[in-house]
């Protein structure tokens, strides 16, 4: 995977680690038939990734610049972008794990334009993202850490051992630590393999909400939904936490942090919160001691 800092990776316009789509005039096309309009576009932007991909050009500038056009073409259908807490993400120094939860394919076209310009990073992904057609060759040449999602034990091994490889040279890791991709988030479905990570390799958390149903879930394709401009795409970074003992009540103020902002937004939690609370991204909250 290419090293950030080879090229100025291209990056949204912030202010003061927030950022907010600003009113535009919508085409008469893009008001009728959003969908299509967005669909067209992000074929072409996965097209062109893919084929630099496999001629092994696809940089970290590359992978920033085809996220923003992913953020351009949603908002010119309409769809409005909200995003605050960036300025965590800027002061951090050093490599991290970033945890979040999962609603739809959006964030994997959008994080990058988000964390690129500020640091190197990848995914873990699951193992059948590699064959996709197009959108395979750009996710290798991520250098991502797979998972199956069938055998748990062997998911840990290589998130581990290959979460901690990468961590040691400088690239953050960013991670969805549930099963699949769900509109409502599900406490019990998230679990700690992200906060094992950290712990591992003595790196801080950067917890991380979204709420990304502007671009549903298909029912014959998961990834072609349909795209919905009415509803707000949000995402929120949290301050930095780091790993104290086993990780039990940093996981539940991770899964509070996510079910508060969802609650914010509108969007659908599932009940029996653990932990506590915690704070708005524009307070600190202790680090909870030094990781072993």
């Amino acid at each position: 995977m290419a090293t950030a800092g080879l090229r100025v990776a291209p990056r949204l316009d912030l202010d003061q680690g927030t950022y907010t789509t600003r009113s535009q005039e919508r085409r008469w096309l893009a008001r009728l038939w959003p969908s299509l309009v967005f669909y067209a576009r992000i074929l072409s932007i996965t097209f062109r990734s893919s084929a630099k991909a496999k001629r092994g050009i696809y940089d970290d500038a590359a992978w920033s610049a085809g996220s923003l056009e992913t953020v351009r073409a949603l908002e010119e259908v309409g769809v409005q972008i909200q995003i605050t807490g960036l300025d965590h993400v800027a002061a951090i120094e050093g490599p991290c794990v970033l945890i979040g939860n999962h609603m739809s394919i959006l964030e994997t076209y959008v994080l990058p334009v988000l964390l690129v310009p500020f640091m190197p990073i990848t995914f873990v992904v699951k193992q059948s993202l590699m064959e996709y057609p197009l959108f395979g060759h750009v996710m290798r040449s991520r250098d991502p850490i797979t998972v199956g999602r069938t055998n748990p034990r062997d998911d840990l091994k290589s998130v581990l051992n290959g979460g901690v490889e990468r961590l040691a040279k400088g690239i953050s890791i960013v991670i969805f630590p549930q099963s699949t991709r769900t509109a409502a988030f599900n406490p019990k479905a998230f679990n700690t393999i992200g906060l094992k990570l950290a712990k591992r390799a003595s790196v801080p958390v950067i917890p991380f909400a979204l709420k990304t149903d502007a671009w549903g879930n298909g029912r014959l394709h998961k990834d072609f939904g349909r795209i919905d401009p009415s509803k707000t795409v949000h995402i929120a970074f949290a301050p930095p936490l780091r790993i104290a003992d086993r990780g039990s009540e940093e996981h539940g103020a991770i899964v509070q942090f996510i079910s508060t902002q969802l609650t914010q937004w509108g969007g659908s939690v599932e009940t029996d919160l653990p932990g506590g609370p915690l704070p708005a991204h524009g307070a600190q909250r202790p680090a909870g001691g030094t990781p072993e």
